[in-house]
């Protein structure tokens, strides 16, 4: 199996790493058995390494504590299960059609607050099943052309393997296969398990992998994840992509 592209890779004309001089919101918190804090320490050091100014917090009245259009490019969210307030969820929502850039892993953007629909609306899905539990399963390269997936090999994963509803519309980067050992009828149903899509005008990446932390122990899950951040903290940078690839026919 080919090894990785490193991240840097990302922006091959760019001296400088697409973070460098961005401004970022990292909010944790939620459910704590997705380990929140432990990804926190993986990604707050790297993103400072590459020159980014980034604000930690564990609240979600940080969404409504700043104003989020004029102080960030990036908003990065490991929130599973929450609860949130009106007002901090309009605050969010308007940031991102704003232009704000937004990016997550599992639950922490794609199990975040299951009562928001328009919230799921944003992100371009939501979870709604792990059958098995933790288990053994392959992620496909699907994009082997987007810079989030270029040069990245098919790999394996023993964690939750997401089972999410998804807006057909996404512009999908890799899949997985279910069989039919846990529920016997979704064999050989083929989900999303990364994506990137716009709200309004405001880049929003997401992939399913990282229940845990030490799932970025696998090195092309965490290199995912960090071109994917990459991708969206450019939200306000660089021209809108365009692609229509929907599902269910044209």
């Amino acid at each position: 199996m080919a090894a990785p592209v490193l991240a840097g890779s990302f922006n091959s004309h760019a001296q400088a790493s697409p973070l460098k001089g961005k401004k970022v919101l990292f909010v944790w918190g939620g459910w704590m058995g997705h380990e929140p804090d432990k990804c926190r320490d993986i990604f707050v050091p790297w993103m400072q390494k590459e020159g980014a100014e980034v604000i930690v917090s564990d609240t979600l009245d940080s969404y409504i504590n700043y104003n989020l259009k004029e102080d960030f490019d990036l908003i990065v969210q490991s929130w599973t299960m929450g609860t949130i307030t009106n007002p901090q969820e309009k605050a969010l929502l308007d940031a991102v059609k704003s232009g704000v850039g937004i990016a997550g892993w599992h639950g922490g953007l794609g199990d975040s607050f299951r009562n928001n629909t328009e919230y799921q609306f944003m992100v371009g899905g939501q979870w709604v099943a792990h059958p098995g539990g933790v288990v053994d399963y392959r992620v496909n390269i699907t994009d082997h052309e987007d810079p989030v997936t270029k040069g990245l090999e098919d790999f394996a994963m023993h964690s939750e393997q997401y089972f999410v509803h998804v807006d057909p519309n996404v512009k999908v980067l890799a899949v997985t296969k279910f069989d039919n050992t846990h529920a016997d009828w979704i064999g050989g149903n083929i989900i999303p398990v990364v994506w990137k899509k716009y709200y309004g005008k405001g880049r929003v990446f997401y992939s399913s992998l990282g229940h845990v932390a030490a799932d970025f122990n696998v090195p092309q899950a965490l290199e995912i994840q960090k071109r994917g951040i990459y991708w969206a903290s450019l939200s306000r940078h660089e021209p809108q992509e365009s692609w229509i690839m929907p599902v269910y026919g044209k």
